[in-house]
């Protein structure tokens, strides 16, 4: 029997434009991977799979206990929960300590159980995950990639048959993902995995594309849906070269047809003196009925050409790649920020020194908690240095993690133009349609939008305020689809102004053209790189 059934689902949007519609798929293999544009609906689909939300029409079966790790920004930002209380051994763990203060008592003990251990095997596991080690760390300070490696932990830890996994490596560093990938293929539950992922992807046994039309199903891997996915890009286009000459073909022989009867016509006019009128004319009608059925043949043949044409071109929208246009003005030579002996409110607790120019573009890595983020904020002066100097000389604009920048209630054309003053409506539009929002879609509130959306509406936002500020931009690569991606890094090394970029992706940072990488260790010791850094840093040139 079939983990989860789906039939005929379809999702209209607030605004009346449909999402997608015929989604009918079954799901039997263990490891199926979820892939399609940004907005083509794929988080939505998973709530509806999951009972969350109820589809415009369709129905969904699901034999299965599921789990559920969705991507938008988790409640435990904002609580005071400790990893203890998420995951459900606070009770425990109070038992302890309050046995070994010396309280005895029957209820005490029968809440401990057989988990006298609990407090080294947990600090160890925790360490172990690049978590902190007490587990009476409030959730609140953890950085987006430890607090989702935290929930992780919990889903795979629990005994669901079923486990919808939306994004789960965004915001995770390099081990993190390595880890994600041996929990993955090891558990027992089935995994529907919604990501861009192509290394999570490739551990796939069926590959499951969305768009607007439906589901498309891959057998294989990341790598085989790859190769199929570029067989038929290829075959559609020589579907589409080979109509275009069959509608040449056609329209010239309707020009010759007309071209042979203006002779004839200009040949009866010659012999009308010479012959019999009802002749003539007997002759003029079965000239005119035998065009008139030439003519109809050929109307007949262009209009199936042009249907088929429609269903071709709406074939090949659903590959075009859309554009991410960035402002061209030149950046200047002054230093951007200047940061002395500077320690971090959270994350490095080591002092560090950092100076950047207003036309450097920077790579800053780390593993997840030791300050990547909070680094950003700091320049911002959204946090305060714990201790040491800190001199920005430019303007700032700060891209986070969660999108901020964009005004849920607002469209995504008034986003553009009431917070980008020097637009105009024309060039907003044009930045949007570069995006993949034409016509009445601009009016869309920015709510409605996934997180790729979301993500490629704020590069645009903050890339397009007064004065080309330096940009700080906290992984702007996650959410994106494989094609945004690679648009994003090619508008971001086209940029003539600087940045200081945060992505676990080296690849994608190569590609957006940085010149140099700055590493923040949240250990003791700590090493330091990139082009004029100051004191004993040494440079990693790229």
């Amino acid at each position: 029997m079939p983990i989860l059934q789906a039939h005929n689902l379809s999702y209209q949007l607030p605004a009346g434009d449909t999402l997608f519609h015929s989604v009918s798929v079954s799901m039997s293999c263990r490891r199926v991977g979820l892939v399609g544009r940004n907005g083509a609906g794929k988080s939505l689909l998973a709530t509806i799979l999951t009972g969350k939300r109820v589809p415009t029409g369709g129905t969904v079966v699901c034999n299965a206990d599921t789990g559920v790790f969705c991507q938008q920004p988790s409640h435990l930002l904002a609580s005071e929960a400790t990893i203890a209380e998420v995951l459900g051994v606070a009770p425990v763990l109070d038992a302890l300590s309050r046995i070994t203060k010396g309280e005895c008592t029957d209820h005490l003990f029968e809440s401990v159980g057989e988990q006298w251990d609990l407090p080294a095997q947990l600090a160890s596991q925790l360490a172990t995950l690049g978590l902190p080690d007490d587990p009476q760390t409030r959730c609140a300070t953890l950085s987006g990639g430890q607090l989702a490696i935290l929930r992780l932990w919990q889903l795979f830890k629990g005994e669901h048959n079923l486990l919808i996994l939306d994004e789960p490596s965004n915001h995770l560093d390099r081990r993190a993902r390595r880890w994600l990938q041996a929990q993955v293929q090891s558990t027992a539950a089935a995994v529907l995995l919604i990501s861009h992922d192509r290394e999570l992807l490739q551990g796939m046994a069926e590959i499951w594309e969305l768009n607007q039309n439906g589901i498309t199903v891959y057998g294989g891997n990341y790598a085989q849906y790859a190769a199929q996915k570029q067989s038929h890009e290829q075959a559609l286009n020589r579907q589409i070269e080979t109509l275009h000459k069959q509608q040449k073909q056609v329209q010239q022989q309707a020009q010759r047809s007309l071209e042979k009867a203006a002779q004839r016509a200009a040949q009866g006019q010659k012999l009308r003196g010479s012959q019999a009128k009802c002749l003539l004319d007997k002759q003029k009608d079965r000239a005119t009925a035998s065009a008139a059925s030439r003519n109809k043949n050929i109307e007949g043949r262009q209009k199936q050409l042009q249907q088929r044409a429609s269903q071709l071109q709406s074939a090949q929208c659903l590959t075009q790649k859309q554009a991410i246009h960035l402002p061209s003005a030149n950046a200047g030579n002054k230093k951007a920020l200047t940061l002395l002996n500077g320690v971090l409110a959270f994350g490095s607790s080591q002092p560090f020194n950092l100076q950047v120019g207003e036309g450097d573009k920077l790579h800053l890595q780390g593993d997840n908690g030791s300050g990547k983020s909070t680094l950003l904020k700091t320049l911002t002066g959204e946090l305060s240095l714990q201790a040491g100097e800190l001199h920005v000389n430019t303007p700032l604009c700060y891209l986070d993690q969660h999108f901020s920048s964009v005004v849920p209630t607002l469209s995504l054309l008034d986003n553009l133009l009431q917070q980008c003053p020097a637009l105009s409506e024309s060039d907003a539009r044009t930045l949007l349609a570069g995006i993949g929002f034409r016509r009445d879609s601009v009016f869309n509130p920015a709510e409605s939008l996934s997180g790729g959306e979301k993500m490629k509406l704020a590069m645009l936002i903050v890339s397009h305020q007064p004065q080309q500020p330096f940009l700080l931009l906290d992984e702007p690569d996650n959410h994106l689809d494989l094609n945004a991606k690679i648009l994003l890094a090619a508008a971001l090394d086209r940029y003539q102004g600087g940045f200081i970029l945060i992505s676990h992706d080296s690849a994608f940072a190569i590609e957006a053209g940085v010149k140099s990488a700055y590493h923040l260790n949240s250990g003791e010791s700590q090493a330091a790189f990139g082009a004029g850094i100051l004191s004993d840093v040494t440079v990693q040139g790229r």
